[in-house]
C-alpha cells in the first residue's frame, strides 16, 4: 500500500475534571478548567481537519471512551489510538514512527495551541522539503508542533519535559544526531489563566 504524502496527529487527554489544565486552578474551577481543555481540543482537531492537508489521527491520553472523542471521530478523524506509556518524548516518538510507516510526512500537535492555523500546518510540511525535523516554538521554551520526514527519536532523548529549556534540548539532541531541523515563529499555548484570557480577548 502506497504511504500518504503526508499525516497530521494530534495529542489530547482525555478530558477529566481534575486532570486537565490544572494550572488553570485554582483561578477555574476542575470542572471549568476540562471545559476549556475540551474547547481546546474540539478547536484543534476543526483545524487540522479543515485544513484538508491530510488524514488526522487522534492519539489519546487516558481513557479513549468519551463523547468528545466521539465526536472528532464522527468529525472526519481517520484512526483513534492510545498514546502508550512512557515519557511524553517516548510518547511521540512512538506516534511519529508509527505515522512515518504510512506517510512520507508526519506532523504532530497537542491540544494547547489554538494559535496553529492551516497556514502554519502548511509551513511545517513544507519545512519538512528541506530539513529532517521541525519545531513549532512554544513562547514558554517548548513547542506546540513537531514534524519529521524520517525517525527522529534522538530529538526526544533526555529532554526535561515541562521546563524553559525543552526546545533547546530537542535542537541540541537534533544536532548531535546530524539532523537538519528547522524552527517556526513562536506562538503561545494556553496554560495558564493568563494564557486563556489572551485568547478569549482575540
Amino acid at each position: 500500500m502506497s504511504k500518504a504524502p503526508a499525516l497530521l496527529i494530534q495529542f489530547a487527554k482525555a478530558p477529566i475534571a481534575g486532570r486537565v489544565k490544572t494550572r488553570l486552578m485554582p483561578s477555574y474551577s476542575a470542572e471549568q478548567a476540562c471545559a476549556v481543555h475540551t474547547e481546546l481540543l474540539l478547536h484543534t482537531n476543526h483545524t487540522l481537519l479543515s485544513a484538508e492537508l491530510g488524514p488526522v489521527e487522534l492519539w489519546v491520553a487516558g481513557e479513549a471512551a468519551s463523547p468528545v472523542f466521539d465526536r472528532c471521530l464522527k468529525a472526519g478523524v481517520s484512526d483513534l489510538r492510545d498514546q502508550g506509556r512512557g515519557t511524553l518524548g517516548d510518547r511521540m516518538a512512538l506516534a511519529v514512527n508509527d505515522g512515518l510507516a504510512r506517510a512520507d510526512k508526519v506532523v504532530l500537535v497537542g491540544s494547547d495551541c489554538p494559535y496553529i492555523d492551516a497556514d502554519y500546518l502548511q509551513l511545517a510540511l513544507d519545512a519538512l522539503d528541506s530539513a529532517t525535523v521541525v519545531f513549532g516554538a512554544a513562547e514558554d521554551g517548548g513547542y506546540v508542533l513537531v514534524g519529521a520526514s524520517q525517525l527522529v527519536d534522538a530529538v526526544f532523548e533526555d529532554v526535561s519535559w515541562g521546563t524553559d529549556r525543552v526546545l533547546a534540548q530537542s535542537l541540541q539532541r537534533a544536532e548531535s544526531a546530524g539532523l537538519t531541523a528547522i524552527t517556526l515563529p513562536a506562538l503561545s499555548d494556553i496554560d495558564r489563566p493568563e494564557d486563556l484570557a489572551r485568547w478569549k480577548a482575540r
